[in-house]
Order: structure tokens, then C-alpha cells, then sequence
């Protein structure tokens, strides 16, 4: 079966959700997850027909909007924000897994408590609390560190790292991750360039995670190709 085809097959299996469509930014501000989703396959993005799958998102239940990502390898992925712990939950264990089994491949999904990292993010002029961007993003990184905080707001030093977050070159934006079980920590980050971007993954990034003793999961991505698709799903990394 071609590209295409499982595509609309997925389109379909979202519109049989029979659910309302949650894209709403005037709900951003009372979010409560995150979901980070890739798919392993590489494709151009502009082989996603996402103009007929982007309808049907839509129909997901509690996704308030997504982000579009493609990774430099082509990985198709996202970044969504949810209005509840229990649609997310839904997303990851029911809907999203049909997305990986009509095409056959391995899949990744981590679920984020918004709501443990609002105030750090907040400070971090995060979209998702109200954050006004200068510049249109170019690229984004999502990265993870494998150490356990549950109790983000009491373990995780963010006022200490934050001031120094904001002499990163390029960085216009991040909104700090929570893993919800795990208390992994991570974050989303907007970049104003490519270039920023990958030097950020490369050769900044590592030397926190070393700081901490820890391995750590980083993904690079090109906002410029997903910024149509973004935009149509509510993003608000594009006003």
C-alpha cells in the first residue's frame, strides 16, 4: 500500500472517534499535556497530504492544536497540546498506535505534565502560556534527559538554568517537559535558525546532560517545511 493511501486510511480511523474538534487557542492558557510523537520512516514532508489528514485531527479528543515536525531525516512527527492528562493518555494508547500499525513501523510517544512546568516555561516566554515570538521559528529541538524528578517545581533548579537558557544563541523560545510517571525532563525548543538549532543539539546540549551524569535524547527539526500544516492545526509558534 503507497504512502497515500495509509494516510487516508488514517484519516478515516481519526473521523471514527465521533468526537468534537478541540482545536481552540482561546483554551491554551488551561492546557494540562503535551504529547511528543515520531514515527520511524523517512518521507519528504511534502509527501504528507496533511490537507486531508488535518481535518480529521481535529476530531481528536481534547487536542487543543499540534505542531507538525520532520525531522532532517524526513521522521514525521508532533507536538501536541492537550486539554487533559486523560485524552492525552488516549492519544498515545489508542489512537496514535493506529497511525504506526497502518504503516507498519516502530513508533515514539511521551506524555508531559503541562501543568508541573507552567511557571517555568512562563518565564521562558513559552507559546503555550502566552508567549509573543519576534520571528517565525526555523527549527525546532526536542530533547529528554534520563534522570527522575517527580516533583519538578521542588527538584528541578529552573530559576538557577533559566537566566542562562536565555543566552543561548537562537533560542526564541522553550517550553520545559515533565514526564508524566517517569519525572524525565526535557524540553521544546524554538530556534531562529538551522543553523542555531543544530549547534544547540550538537555541541550545547551534550555538556548539560554531562553536568547531570546522565544519558539524553535529542531530535532536530526543520519548522520551515511544517509551518502550512502547523498553522492550519493551531499552532501558536505562527501568529
Amino acid at each position: 500500500m503507497n504512502f497515500y493511501k495509509k494516510m487516508m486510511m488514517l484519516c478515516v480511523a481519526l473521523v471514527g472517534q465521533g468526537c468534537v474538534s478541540a482545536v481552540n487557542a482561546q483554551e491554551m492558557g488551561n492546557h494540562k499535556a503535551y504529547v511528543y510523537t515520531e514515527l520511524q520512516f523517512s518521507t519528504p514532508f511534502d509527501a504528507v497530504p496533511w490537507q486531508k489528514m488535518n481535518p480529521n485531527l481535529k476530531q481528536v479528543p481534547g487536542l487543543i492544536n499540534k505542531t507538525w515536525l520532520s525531522g532532517t531525516d524526513g521522521s514525521p512527527g508532533g507536538f501536541y497540546v492537550f486539554d487533559s492528562l486523560e485524552h492525552a493518555q488516549n492519544f498515545v494508547t489508542t489512537v496514535f498506535p493506529e497511525e504506526a500499525r497502518g504503516f507498519g513501523v516502530a513508533q515514539t510517544t511521551r506524555i508531559f505534565n503541562a501543568q508541573n512546568t507552567q511557571e517555568a516555561s512562563t518565564d521562558m516566554g513559552s507559546v503555550f502560556f502566552g508567549g509573543v515570538l519576534e520571528k517565525e521559528p526555523e527549527a525546532f529541538v526536542y530533547t529528554e534527559v534520563q534522570v527522575s524528578y517527580l516533583n519538578f517545581n521542588r527538584d528541578v533548579d529552573w530559576k538557577k538554568r533559566n537566566p542562562a537558557l536565555k543566552e543561548i544563541k537562537g533560542l526564541i523560545n522553550k517550553t520545559w517537559l515533565s514526564g508524566v510517571h517517569t519525572g524525565t525532563i526535557g524540553g521544546f525548543y524554538a530556534f531562529d535558525s538551522f543553523e542555531n538549532a543544530k549547534d544547540f543539539t550538537i555541541n550545547i546540549f551534550p555538556e548539560v546532560a554531562k553536568e547531570q551524569n546522565a544519558a539524553f535524547y535529542t531530535r532536530l527539526f526543520d519548522a520551515r517545511v511544517t509551518k502550512e500544516a502547523s498553522m492550519d492545526m493551531g499552532s501558536p509558534f505562527y501568529r
